[in-house]
């Protein structure tokens, strides 16, 4: 009982991990989107987050990983200055200036193409094996076009609202857009670029692990480098714009806090354990857990109106969706059995008779 006990555990952790981490994500999307409407600008949002993560994490990451850090390549620095740049510096900036046009419900649905994406990316850098002739590949690609489909729904179709009882008058709630200057079709073009460059992430990401195991240090790299990148870039588009960097006790100082804590630093250094074990895509596979929380929540704390193509598309994203997981999954149970199979016939004769003799003496 207690063996099987610790198995469940062990095999349950990577699926407890990203659950966890869809709650975190759903958090950060909530406070940020409370902050953009209180006027935060999404450039130093990227800096302050980034700089946070990496001033709390780099102690940890110096004491307990100094016997498993290997020594700086240049082809490692290169990596880590890619990974900096792709996903905290420009990702983050695409993400939330989407984010800022549309709705906190709205973004995270449309982040449910992002496994899809990873998926795509990841076939073609040879990280994810794909045969179409074989019903679970053949499943992955369906869900593929099926996910994307449903974003596209979300984006295009609007249909009635759906006059939720909590969603209708908030006296106290202010923003700094009215429902008339949001754009869900430039929001949505900005969010589905920011999750090409997330997807590019995940994938460089699974690939520098392979030569720079040290998760924890590399979390704290990746964040020092957006940071100091996301700094230039913030210097030369707000140039002159110096109340941007003012930090107050307010819902921005939150954000910075909470997303630098949770989204940059747990998120990366969790995400990066999981991707050794499952693989970039299977990070991404919890997603819709994400548009879940974050609907009722946005409902609830920012006043976020729900229709009938944003509820419809949602649906059509999970069912391409868990296409694409159920095809992963199958996938993997082949090629274990495979490789079970090729390591009992490559045992020599006098190695399988060495190991039932072994076997007679134990019983005996």
């Amino acid at each position: 009982m207690s063996r099987w006990l610790l198995k469940l555990v062990k095999e349950g952790k990577p699926y407890l991990a990203v659950t966890l981490l869809q709650f975190g994500y759903a958090g950060s999307a909530i406070i940020a989107k409370s902050a953009l409407n209180h006027g935060m600008s999404h450039f130093t949002f990227a800096v302050y987050r980034n700089a946070f993560a990496t001033i709390v994490f780099a102690p940890f990451a110096f004491l307990l990983e100094r016997k498993i850090r290997p020594k700086m390549t240049l082809s490692i620095f290169l990596k880590i200055m890619l990974l900096g740049l792709v996903e905290p510096v420009i990702d983050q900036n695409l993400y939330y200036t989407g984010l800022r046009y549309t709705t906190a419900t709205f973004a995270t649905a449309m982040c449910n193409v992002l496994p899809a994406l990873t998926f795509m990316l990841a076939w073609i850098l040879r990280l994810e094996k794909v045969n179409i002739k074989r019903l679970p590949s053949q499943a992955k690609i369906v869900g593929t076009a099926v996910t994307f489909g449903g974003a596209m729904i979300m984006t295009l179709i609007g249909g009635p609202t759906l006059g939720l009882p909590w969603t209708r008058h908030h006296p106290n709630i202010t923003t700094s857009a009215s429902p008339t200057e949001l754009h869900p079709i430039k929001g949505a073009l900005f969010i589905a670029a920011g999750c090409i460059c997330w997807s590019c992430f995940y994938n460089l990401q699974a690939i520098t692990l392979k030569t720079y195991p040290a998760a924890l240090s590399l979390t704290c790299l990746i964040c020092s480098a957006g940071a100091l990148q996301g700094t230039v870039l913030t210097l030369v588009a707000e140039r002159g714009n110096t109340s941007i960097w003012a930090i107050h006790w307010d819902t921005k100082f939150l954000s910075y806090v909470y997303s630098g804590m949770v989204t940059s630093g747990v998120g990366y250094y969790v995400s990066g354990l999981i991707m050794k074990e499952k693989g970039p895509v299977f990070v991404t596979a919890f997603n819709p857990l994400n548009m879940v929380i974050v609907a009722i929540l946005g409902s609830f704390i920012l006043s976020e109106q729900l229709n009938l193509g944003r509820i419809l598309g949602g649906a059509i994203i999970v069912i391409g969706l868990y296409l694409v997981i159920w095809g992963k999954s199958k996938d993997q149970q082949s090629s274990i059995s495979i490789s079970s199979e090729e390591s009992d016939q490559s045992e020599s004769p006098a190695t399988k008779s060495s190991n039932q003799a072994k076997a007679g003496d134990e019983a005996v």
